[in-house]
This record gives structure tokens, C-alpha cells and sequence, in this order.
């Protein structure tokens, strides 16, 4: 019997300043109330006739992909083919504010400093490359052929290839992430960091190691089909909207939706579909008929309590739980697997994972009576130092029931960013492999080098040592979506170079080496022409569809440049006329790097044509396809992890960091989480009601929040209690402004991703 679907409500509070209001969570996502901000945001920020040919075109055949988050898009698409989010999204793009020569002259970048990362997005698009000179304080207009020539002058005087650093966002097409790998290792080095590194490194490494491929198993079209799907660590309602009309089908035909976070989650509550004449009346399609309020950092104990429960069942009922012909045929590990969960305790694995037995049952009998399972998960689960065992417990639960090959079941990694696959794909990884190295040898007529490099956490090592002297980052702001804010910053400023590709202004342009350089890109939204030829470029999702994506709006100032274009013009200056790599031809028509891309990395065959004929096309998968297994034994394997327990002092707690409804990945658009019951400000920090008595602290005052790690503390402070429905023992805050707690050295294990998601901490009364 599966528990009835309940949540406690607590009674909030109005704070007595104007712009704070805190109320109750909202119990339905979606409905009118979405579209009102998708077409303020549009229409204030774009105006009406920009901003209504954007959303028009968002991820529209002969449109552009949405710069949002990587979920795909139904075969069939809809008039409005975008999310609330998404629509916020394109607006900051195709802003008609402008940041231009006048604005660097105004503000020093001390004054700038003082400003808040929401005031500097504000501000609009950078129009024109500038320069901050060393022992400048203003920002000052550079042409674009001299900002080419210092970057190319400050990297040959590199006394080795491996003191440059060079930073990619998933924001990044294939075609210029293609392009910035190759001069990379055209230059000699391997350090090619990514926004990866930062979230879901944690899976890719986890899935190749026991699948033998580190993307997910499923497509869109396997939700058509799943009898159940399972939802960790991830908050679909704020960050991957589009997600909840795809749930809100497979609830329709009776569907088991499963969540599994700290938080109960409003958009995995109810959901009232936009693009629908129901959305806007009613109370909406139930979503998730199971939340399971995991601990933070306690789903090792509860993935492994379902598999106990699914033992147990096994044990009473042969055949009612576990697919023994496909583990015979397709698995290895499964005894020391069996044996481990066997010998696990009960009453260990309710404390640490904090969830009742008769939940854990609950969940266990909804995998066992569903032929065909998904499993989703984000960051919730990947930014723990234990994130790749989360991970691999999961792919355990999956192979129990033969969830692999089959259709309308699977792992399902939801990227965060539309592109972050992409470029982990085109080769954006300081880890390559040698069948990669080989063929860009070949096509290139170059060896590029061996040696692993620098990820996103080692680079901020290797800068506070002063062996980095050049850093270079191709969208994203570093400064603020990396942990341990000041270290990081003062890292930043020990390059002798720094050079930020960008199309908004962000705050990893106010912390950077002595020279630093700003190069405006353009947007995704807008039209793209090289040599008198309008080009487009590709993407792929969280999926691995991969489509193309061309711009449709006209550029919102003549001085911007494309990312291939400004990639190119560093190579040609880097390497010369006669070097094997073509730049300027592939800057002229980006057909041309496509076709490298081809004949360097599987699956891309035809990718002209294909994308010419057919807008988009899958990539082959090895397991879906074929349940072929690219691993040591060529099957996939079951992992044993030891249960891990944060034992917690007098006073401490668990922190997790979170993202508002109002705020994509760092860029924070308002002080709003209308789902949350959040208004006016992200200085909050939300804690169970009887933690808050059993502190003598109280609803609403404001505390000062300590990290501790090792002989480590980090202290912020000022930020307002709010009596929330969480664990007890668990705390939540926003990022990025909870970043200065992280120690550059909490990291996972294995994935060496930043632990943002566990932090042990304490709370006091602020000073007045």
C-alpha cells in the first residue's frame, strides 16, 4: 500500500520592510501566473517586437535553441515552444539595454565591485571590446585586431603551453567549443576546464565507469512509456520547466512519479500546463503521488534501503522484484553487491537516510510492480563528496530490474545548461581520450598533448600557486559560480592576463589578472553572418539530440563578434597562414568545421547533410541502442559503497545550497522565489521549526552562518531564518551567495566537483 501524498505546511511570516515577504509555499506550478512574467520579462527587457520574434523562434524549426537548460523538445512542437524560465532567459539575451564605452568611463572597477551580480546582468549587453590595463581603474575601448594581438602575444610568452588555462560554459555551441579545444591543444595543453566540472562531472564519471558511457540511457520518447519515474536531487518546477508538461502526460496515463529531495518541491506538486486551456483553471495534474524527504546527503542510505526492501520482496515472492536473466547476462558484481545489501541494518539505514521504513517500502513496491522505470537526477545528487557512489547506487537499482535497453526506462542525468553535453562531446574535457587525441592527430596533422589537465577546481589551485598566467574563459562567470568566493578572486588576480568572452556584464570581469580583456560575443538569439553568408550553428541536449540553432534577431550592436569568429582570429595570430589548421576559411562558413567534426567524432557522420534535411538527429548510444556495454568485462557492473555517516556536533547542521524560481544557474533575474514563498530577498536561510526552538533562535531574526571543515571556518552573515517544511538537521540557502563557505578542497570524490550541496555548519544571532 503506497502512503498518501502529504506535505506539512508552516506558517511563515511578513517581514515589516517593504521589499521582504515571506508566505506559504505555492502548491501548483505553472498556470497564468507563468505566462504573465514570461511576457513581462520579454517584452520590458527586448521590447514588444524583439522580444515577441525571440519567443516566437525559441526552439522553433529554423529558430535558435533556447540559451536555457538542456531538456528537449517533442517532435510535434507547440506555438510557445518554450518555459517561463526559458522565455526569462531569451529576454536577458535580447535585451535592448546596452553597456557601452560611457558606462566604463563612469564606473571604476572599484565602484563596480560594490555592485551586485543581479545590477551588473541589468545593465544590458557589452557592445564593444575593452581593455583594463594594468594599473588602470577604468575599463578603456580597445579595436578588435589590437585585443587580438596582446592575447596572442601574452600566449607565446608562455614558458609552457600548460600555463594557460582556457574556461567554457555550456552556453558555448559545437561548433566554437569544437574550435576552442583545438586551440587549446594546437597551443599544448590539455586545461580546458568547463562548467561540467562544477555539476554533472560527478555522473559522466559515475556512468562510464559502470555502464561504460557517461551520458544518459533515454530519450524523451521513454517518458511516453514509463510506468515510473523517479526524481532525485532535482527541481524540475524552477529549473527545467519544460519537464513538467512532459510528467504531467506520464501522470495522465497512470504514470508513478516518485520524488526524492530535502524539499518538497512545488513544481513536483502540482502543475497547471501553460500552453493548455486546463492550465489556467483548477487545481491542477498531481505530479509526484510519493515525496520522499531524504536528509541532505542521505540518499546512499535510502537507494540502498530500496534495494533492501527489493531483496526482501525478491525473498518472499521469486521473480516479483529483481530481473535475474538480465543480471546473468548483462551484469557483473552482483553477488558482493547482494551479499553487502543483505548485511545492511535496518535502523542504519532510516537514521542516516532520515525516511520512515513504510516509505522506503512505498518506493521499493512502486520499482518492483513497474516493468519500466527512469531515473532523474541533478545536482541535488551530484555535488556531494560522495556524489559518484549517489550516482552508481542509483545504476544498482536500475540493473536490479533490467532497466537498461528497454524501452520507456533508464538514467536520465538532467543537464542543467543547453549545451553542456555539447561540449563535453566536441571535446571540452582536460581528460581526453586517446581515440579523440588520435583523430584530431589525424584530421589535423598534429599530435596534441598527452598529459591530463586542469579541471575547474585544480585551476583555482594552480592560479593561487602562480602557475597560470594566462586564463581565458568562452562565456559563464567563473568568479561566481566557483566555490570559495575570495580565494577565488584572489587567485584570478595572479594571472598576468585575463580574457572574458561574454555577452553580459558578470562579476568574473571585476576579479581578473593584470591585464584583462573583454570580448563581446554574440547571443544566440541573434543572426550570424560571416563573409555575407548567414550561418548557424549546433547543440546538443540532455538527451543527446543534437540540433541546429540559428539566431533571428539582428545583432544589438555592429561591434560584436561570434565566438568562432573571435576563436579563429586568436588561432590565425597564434599560429600563422601556413598552420594545417584553416582559421580563417573555417571563421568564413562554419560548414567547414562541421565537416572536421565528422570525420573526428563518432556519430557526426553527415553532419551537414543531416542537419540540413532533418533540423536535428540523435546520437547513437551504445547501451540504449544496442545494451552494449563499453566497460573492462563489457558488461555493466554493480558497485559496492560503504554506508557513509557527517557525524554532526552539538549545534551543527547540514547545509544545502539552492536556486530560486527567479535565477538561472548564477544570474539571479529578481529577489523572488514565488514558489518558495520567497519575496524581496536571497539572504535566507531555511531551517526546520523545531531546530529554530531548540537553537532559542526564532523565526525571522537574522543568524551569521559558519562553515567548518577540518580546521577550516568560513563566516557570512546576515541572512533571515524562515521556518520551512525540511529535515530536521538540514539547512538550505541560495547560491551563489553561500559560495564563500565552500573550501576550494570539499570536493567529490573521483569527479573533484565542488561539495556545495553538504556542508557542515552552524548558526548564531548576527551582531547588530
Amino acid at each position: 500500500m503506497i502512503p498518501m501524498r502529504s506535505r506539512i505546511r508552516t506558517r511563515l511570516f511578513v517581514t515589516r520592510r517593504s521589499k521582504e515577504k515571506i508566505s506559504e509555499p505555492r502548491e501548483v506550478a505553472g498556470g497564468i501566473t507563468a505566462v504573465v512574467n514570461a511576457l513581462r520579462h520579454a517584452l520590458f527587457k527586448a521590447g514588444p517586437v524583439r522580444g515577441t520574434k525571440a519567443l516566437l523562434k525559441t526552439n522553433q524549426t529554423g529558430g535558435f535553441d533556447c540559451p536555457g537548460c538542456g531538456w528537449p523538445e517533442a517532435e510535434k512542437r507547440s506555438v510557445a515552444e518554450f518555459c517561463e524560465n526559458g522565455a526569462k532567459a531569451v529576454a536577458d539575451e535580447a535585451t535592448s539595454s546596452r553597456v557601452t564605452a560611457e558606462f566604463f568611463a563612469r564606473y571604476s572597477v572599484a565602484e563596480l565591485r560594490q555592485k551586485d551580480g543581479r545590477w551588473l546582468n541589468a545593465q544590458g549587453r557589452l557592445c564593444a571590446p575593452v581593455v583594463l590595463r594594468e594599473g588602470d581603474e577604468h575599463y578603456s575601448p580597445i579595436a578588435w585586431d589590437d585585443a587580438f594581438d596582446l592575447i596572442a602575444a601574452q600566449l607565446r610568452m608562455l614558458r609552457s603551453p600548460d600555463e594557460a588555462v582556457f574556461y567554457t560554459s555550456g552556453r558555448t555551441s559545437n561548433e566554437a567549443a569544437f574550435l576552442y579545444q583545438l586551440l587549446a591543444r594546437r597551443l599544448g595543453t590539455n586545461n580546458l576546464p568547463d562548467c561540467s566540472n562544477l555539476c554533472h562531472e560527478s555522473s559522466g564519471r559515475a556512468l562510464t565507469e559502470v555502464l561504460g558511457s557517461g551520458k544518459g540511457t533515454v530519450t524523451l520518447e521513454d517518458f511516453e512509456l514509463a510506468d515510473a519515474i523517479f526524481i532525485a536531487g532535482q527541481n524540475p518546477g524552477s529549473n527545467h520547466p519544460r519537464m513538467l508538461a512532459t510528467l504531467q502526460r506520464a501522470s495522465h496515463r497512470g504514470a508513478h512519479i516518485v520524488s526524492i529531495n530535502p524539499l518538497d518541491e512545488t513544481g513536483l506538486r502540482r502543475f497547471r500546463n501553460p500552453q493548455k486551456i486546463s492550465g489556467y483553471a483548477g487545481s491542477g495534474t498531481l505530479l509526484a503521488d510519493l515525496h520522499i524527504p531524504v536528509r541532505i546527503n542521505g540518499d546512499v542510505a535510502l537507494f540502498q534501503a530500496i534495494a533492501k526492501a527489493l531483496f526482501d520482496r525478491e525473498k518472499s515472492a521469486p521473480g516479483s522484484a529483481i530481473d535475474r536473466d538480465f543480471i546473468a547476462r548483462h551484469t557483473a558484481g552482483f553477488d558482493a553487491y547482494r551479499d553487502y545489501i543483505r548485511g545492511t541494518v535496518w535502523g542504519t539505514l532510516t537514521r542516516v537516510s532520515g525516511v520512515d521504513i513504510d516509505v522506503i517500502r512505498a518506493a521499493a513496491e512502486i520499482m518492483a510492480e513497474s516493468r519500466r522505470v527512469i531515473f532523474c537526477w541533478a545536482m541535488g545528487l551530484t555535488q556531494h563528496k560522495n556524489a559518484v557512489a549517489n550516482i552508481q547506487e542509483i545504476v544498482n537499482l536500475l540493473l536490479l530490474g533490467g532497466h537498461f535497453g528497454r524501452a520507456g526506462s533508464g538514467a536520465c542525468p538532467v543537464r542543467g545548461h543547453s549545451n553542456v553535453q555539447g561540449d563535453r562531446t566536441m571535446g571540452i574535457w582536460e581528460k581526453p581520450s586517446n581515440d579523440f587525441l588520435d583523430s584530431l592527430q589525424r584530421e589535423f596533422r598534429f599530435r596534441p598533448p598527452e598529459k591530463h589537465g586542469l579541471d575547474t577546481v585544480d585551476s583555482i589551485h594552480a592560479m593561487r600557486a602562480g602557475k597560470v598566467k594566462v586564463f581565458m574563459a568562452m562565456g559563464g562567470n567563473y568568479v561566481s559560480a566557483t566555490p570559495d568566493t575570495e580565494a577565488t578572486q584572489r587567485a584570478m588576480t595572479r594571472c598576468r592576463l585575463s580574457v572574458q568572452i561574454s555577452t553580459k556584464l558578470n562579476r568574473s570581469h571585476l576579479y581578473t589578472g593584470k591585464t584583462a580583456i573583454i570580448l563581446p560575443a554574440l547571443s544566440r538569439t541573434e543572426m550570424d553572418i560571416q563573409n555575407g553568408q548567414s550561418q548557424f550553428v549546433s547543440v546538443e541536449n540532455s538527451m543527446g539530440v543534437v540540433r541546429r540553432s540559428a539566431g533571428v534577431l539582428n545583432p544589438l550592436s555592429e561591434d560584436l563578434r561570434s565566438e568562432v569568429r573571435i576563436v579563429c582570429e586568436i588561432g590565425k595570430r597564434m599560429f600563422g597562414a601556413g598552420d594545417p589548421v584553416k582559421w580563417d576559411g573555417l571563421a568564413d562558413n562554419y560548414d567547414g568545421i562541421r565537416e572536421h567534426i565528422s570525420r573526428v567524432i563518432p556519430g557526426f557522420e553527415d553532419y551537414n547533410k543531416r542537419l540540413e534535411e532533418e533540423n536535428e538527429f540523435a546520437l547513437p548510444h551504445p547501451v540504449r541502442d544496442q545494451l552494449r556495454f563499453q566497460t573492462v568485462t563489457k558488461k555493466a557492473h554493480f558497485t559496492v559503497h560503504g554506508l557513509e555517516e557527517t557525524v554532526l556536533e552539538d549545534g551543527q547542521f547540514l547545509l544545502t545550497s539552492l536556486r530560486s524560481h527567479d535565477q538561472f544557474n548564477t544570474t539571479v533575474y529578481s529577489d523572488n522565489d514565488r514558489y518558495r514563498g520567497i519575496h524581496g530577498s536571497r539572504q535566507v536561510v531555511l531551517a526546520n521549526a523545531a531546530d529554530i526552538r531548540e537553537l532559542g533562535l526564532s523565526d525571522g531574526m537574522h543568524v551569521a552562518i559558519t562553515s567548518h571543515f577540518r580546521d577550516q571556518t568560513r563566516m557570512i552573515s546576515g541572512f533571515r531564518l524562515v521556518a520551512y517544511d525540511i529535515p530536521r538537521g538540514c539547512l538550505a540557502a541560495y547560491y551563489p551567495e553561500i559560495n564563500p563557505l565552500v573550501p576550494l578542497e570539499q570536493v567529490a570524490r573521483i569527479s573533484n566537483t565542488p561539495a556545495y550541496k553538504s556542508l557542515v555548519v552552524s548558526l548564531k544571532p548576527a551582531a547588530r
